[in-house]
């Protein structure tokens, strides 16, 4: 609980800062300030078997190690003597607890502290927490007796940054910064308050906040009944931060009342209560103060010098001495809890392990660099995590880089941001970048080669339908010398046909064929070259002798014209014309046999 309405009051120094800003912190947790809206998530939601609030503090554990936010859990020791009539009213013990209350609160100093029941349901979560925290590498520090004070007692003695806890009460006992809420996931924050932010902007230090736990009400006192919070903030105010405790420890609120008739002096109106303030030791009032016996004075000394470890013993700098990740244990306790297999677990644990050390590589870097100590990447005593960046990546808006880890880390790749690795290792982003700018190039290189190949190609076939071309010109003028060549020869060879008239080939119409070849006769005797021979006319008379055909044909001769393939027979239509003269003779030899 704290001090009632003190959140109110420290509204306005409210800040909500991104959960990147608990990077390279040591942050100390009052566990029970976790464990309590958990437990209540857990209870609306499933039953207590689910281990639903052990799940959601893995994963707030787990977001806050990738960012190498070093944990310090401190639990509640004992009650104290001074908290019991709390205790007890929170409990609904006893019949008439006002009265139970008022008497504790006279005799706290006479009273002892009260053990605390560690069998409770709350008790065993706290101790699955701690399991669960162990295994992680977070230390415990069980307190004395309130937690939030030895919280503040760390953070007051800079042992570390700041505290978690939700009970206001913890800046009473000293805290400088004081994280109240946190969420994860994307735009995930943490909401903060600074001591000096409230000293400043609200004029309240420590010990004007005890003042006001005395006039609302605290875990230590009831306050005073009728005291509205406008009315305590301006109390507090008129007196003065360096005043105010000496004032109510000698006092004993004996300057604040509220007079009977409201409408004389100056009125302040606060939570639909009218008060008057009045600095005048008078206690003829309607307001009540409950406490005596100067019971003031053992409240403002619990909040002063609460029962706590102190800084320099040896329970605090054991929990201040780092622990090993224990990844084994993690995975048995996993699999016991959320019967996660030991994959599961290595999936959601490693890459933040990796990433945690990332940035404590890049914490000895800049460190390092703000000594003017400078050493190559490769000179560095401690290696870097990172092996090699895959690619570039944009998640959620930023600029990011898949990165591969080393092998003692047991996981492949995962994806980090873009300054983290700059900070880290920018000598890896310059051998990535010219990697790419290499690719670049010869990709470049290889689409202009295989553009150089596709103009070559052209340029081979254009020259070859060139050449085709000339070729195909040079045999169609060497078919037509040829042709005039056969016909020249056609027109002077002698064929003897034994006094037969030579045949004519004739074309599909009947007519005289131009290309017909005239067979002379041994004689001598020679057609023209253009004679058109009428083969339906009768042959003249031949007078022939007594001999066989064979003897005829042994005597005939035929001089044949040499068509044998010469050098300028290159082209397909020259091929052509040679085959059908071919036929053609050999068509005319049949005839003789």
């Amino acid at each position: 609980m704290g001090v009632k309405n003190l959140w109110d009051v420290l509204e306005s120094c409210k800040k909500t800062l991104p959960l990147h800003h608990l990077q390279n912190k040591r942050v100390c947790v009052d566990l029970s300030c976790w464990m309590v809206p958990l437990q209540n998530v857990n209870k609306s939601h499933c039953p207590m078997t689910s281990k639903l609030y052990l799940t959601a503090l893995f994963h707030r554990i787990r977001a806050l190690i990738a960012l190498n936010c070093s944990l310090i859990f401190v639990t509640d020791g004992s009650i104290p003597a001074i908290k019991l009539a709390t205790y007890r009213r929170r409990l609904n013990l006893g019949t008439d607890i006002e009265n139970q209350a008022t008497r504790d609160g006279a005799n706290a100093q006479k009273l002892s502290s009260l053990r605390r029941n560690m069998g409770s349901e709350f008790s065993c979560m706290i101790k699955e927490a701690k399991y669960l925290g162990s295994a992680f590498g977070i230390p415990c520090l069980d307190g004395i007796e309130e937690a939030e004070a030895q919280c503040a007692l760390l953070n007051l003695e800079s042992l570390c940054d700041g505290c978690f806890s939700s009970d206001s009460d913890i800046f009473l006992f000293g805290a400088r910064t004081v994280y109240r809420d946190i969420c994860l996931g994307e735009g995930g924050h943490v909401v903060c308050y600074e001591m000096n932010d409230i000293e400043q902007k609200i004029g309240f230090g420590r010990s004007s906040l005890i003042s006001l736990a005395l006039l609302l009400g605290s875990d230590y006192s009831q306050g005073v009944r009728g005291l509205g919070l406008e009315s305590a903030c301006q109390i507090v105010k008129s007196v003065g931060d360096n005043h105010i405790l000496r004032k109510i420890v000698s006092e004993e609120l004996s300057f604040a009342r509220k007079k009977k008739n409201p409408k004389r002096h100056g009125q302040v109106m606060c939570n639909n209560m009218t008060t008057t303030l009045c600095s005048e030791v008078n206690m003829n009032g309607d307001i009540q103060i409950p406490q005596t016996d100067n019971q003031y004075f053992h409240v403002v000394e619990a909040f002063m010098n609460p029962k706590c470890h102190s800084a320099d013993s040896d329970v605090v700098h054991r929990s201040l001495v780092q622990r090993p990740f224990q990844r084994e244990k993690l995975q048995q306790i996993c699999a016991r809890f959320f019967e996660w297999p030991p994959e599961k677990t290595d999936e959601y644990l490693l890459p933040k392990i990796a990433e945690r050390d990332l940035r404590r590589f890049a914490h000895l870097r800049s460190t390092s660099s703000q000594l003017d100590v400078n050493f190559p990447l490769q000179e560095v005593p401690v290696k870097c995590p990172v092996s090699a960046i895959i690619k570039r990546r944009t998640v959620h808006g930023r600029e990011c880089f898949e990165v591969t880890w080393e092998e003692f880390y047991g996981v492949k790749s995962s994806v980090v941001s873009a300054d983290l690795v700059e900070s880290a290792c920018p000598e890896k982003i310059k051998d990535f970048d010219d990697r790419r700018a290499l690719e670049k190039k010869n990709q470049r290189k290889s689409r202009l080669k295989k553009s150089g190949k596709e103009c070559s190609v052209a340029e081979i076939d254009r020259k070859l339908q060139d050449l085709l071309l000339d070729i195909e010109l040079e045999s169609k003028s060497s078919s037509m010398a040829s042709r005039e060549i056969i016909s020249d020869k056609m027109t002077t060879t002698e064929i003897n046909f034994m006094n037969r008239d030579p045949p004519v080939l004739l074309d599909s119409e009947g007519n005289a064929d131009s290309r017909a070849v005239i067979l002379c006769r041994e004689t001598g005797a020679t057609v023209p070259k253009h004679e058109v021979i009428d083969l339906l006319s009768p042959s003249p008379l031949v007078h022939s002798r007594n001999v066989s055909r064979r003897a005829q044909m042994n005597n005939q001769h035929i001089s044949i014209i040499d068509l044998s393939d010469s050098e300028t027979e290159k082209s397909p239509e020259h091929a052509r014309k040679a085959r059908e003269l071919r036929l053609f003779l050999a068509s005319i030899g049949d005839d003789f046999h």
